[in-house]
C-alpha cells in the first residue's frame, strides 16, 4: 500500500511538472492591427488566385452580411475590408490604373474560439485574368490593404512584378 502511495505522488509531481511547463508555454502575440504579407499569385488561363497572410492580435477580421449599419454600409468606404489596388509597369515606372470595377473585397468575418483571440491564416482573392484584356503592357502588380472591424489598417503590401503568361 506503501508503494502505491509513493507511485501516486511520483506520477501527481509529473503531471503537475507538465502542466506548469504547459502553462508557460509562449502564446503567440500580435498588434491589435493587421499585418499583411504577399505569399503568392498564380495563373489559370482566364483567371488567376492572389494569396496574403495576415495577423491580427485582438480578433477582429471580416464581415458579416449583417455588418451593414454605417459605417461598414454599402456606399461608405468601409463597406469593404481587402483593398486590391492595380498598377502597370510604364517605361520602367508603376503607374497606378483605376479601373471600372475596383477591385475591394469584403472578406467574411473570421471568429477565434477560446481566450486567445489572436488570428492568423490566409486570404485567396480569384480574379479575372488578365484584369485588363489587350492591355498595352505585359507586367503589373497589386498593392493590397486589409482593414479591421475597428478600422484599423494594415500597411500596404506589393505582389513581386507579374508579368502575363500568354
Amino acid at each position: 500500500m506503501h508503494q502505491r502511495g509513493i507511485r501516486w505522488i511520483k506520477v501527481g509531481g509529473l503531471f503537475g511538472v507538465l502542466l506548469a511547463s504547459l502553462g508557460c508555454l509562449k502564446r503567440e502575440e500580435f498588434p491589435a492591427e493587421p499585418s499583411i504579407a504577399y505569399k503568392s499569385f498564380t495563373q489559370y488561363g482566364d483567371s488567376a488566385s492572389l494569396v496574403i497572410s495576415f495577423t491580427d492580435g485582438d480578433g477582429d477580421i471580416g464581415l458579416d452580411e449583417s455588418d451593414n449599419q454605417p459605417p461598414f454600409d454599402v456606399g461608405s468606404d468601409y463597406y469593404y475590408n481587402l483593398f486590391c489596388d492595380y498598377e502597370e509597369l510604364r517605361d520602367g515606372v508603376w503607374t497606378p490604373v483605376s479601373l471600372a470595377l475596383p477591385l475591394r473585397y469584403r472578406v467574411p468575418r473570421i471568429t477565434p474560439t477560446g481566450q486567445n483571440k489572436t488570428l492568423e491564416g490566409e486570404i485567396a482573392v480569384a480574379l479575372a485574368w488578365p484584369v485588363i484584356p489587350d492591355a498595352e503592357v505585359d507586367t503589373v502588380r497589386f498593392q493590397l490593404r486589409l482593414l479591421d472591424r475597428a478600422l484599423r489598417s494594415s500597411a500596404q503590401v506589393a505582389t513581386e512584378p507579374i508579368i502575363e503568361q500568354p
